[in-house]
């Protein structure tokens, strides 16, 4: 039976072996460095804006394959939805990962995302998970602190 610790497997594998907008922006207009100093990941995050609008978004660095995962399926998730709306999403994605495993997460609102809602039975790997949502967030408040998921 196929069931989401499947999906979070086979999903984890394909966005560590072929990230979505791993790179450069020629041109961004917010940039954001973020570090997990418990396992090392590292990460750059850049954003180019539309007004209000997140009109692209690229990542690269280096990190382990939540990591690096969970990078790559933000920023799918984030192109095209206002900086508020993405202020929501990091709360949603917050909120998922870091509740209680034995709590049933509401993930309609996170579609691809919740298959990270596994990651709470791990509580060592939701730092890993949770590094690119704080460095996006850093990037759209414009923060000039390295984010870190201390």
């Amino acid at each position: 039976m196929f069931d989401l610790r499947d999906l979070y497997q086979e999903v984890i594998l394909d966005h560590n072996k072929r990230p979505r907008n791993f790179g450069q922006l020629a041109r961004p207009d917010r940039r954001a460095e973020g570090y997990n100093p418990l396992c090392g990941d590292q990460l750059t995050l850049q954003i180019e804006l539309d007004g209000e609008v997140i009109r692209d978004v690229a990542f690269d660095g280096s990190g382990c394959a939540i990591s690096k995962a969970s990078a790559s399926l933000m920023t799918e998730s984030v192109k095209g939805k206002t900086l508020d709306e993405v202020r929501t999403l990091f709360e949603k994605f917050q909120e998922m990962v870091t509740a209680d495993a034995e709590v049933e997460p509401d993930t309609d609102a996170l579609g691809k995302l919740s298959v990270f809602a596994g990651v709470r039975a791990y509580p060592a790997r939701v730092k890993c998970a949770v590094l690119a949502w704080h460095t996006l967030r850093s990037a759209v408040e414009g923060a000039d602190d390295v984010a870190t998921t201390e």
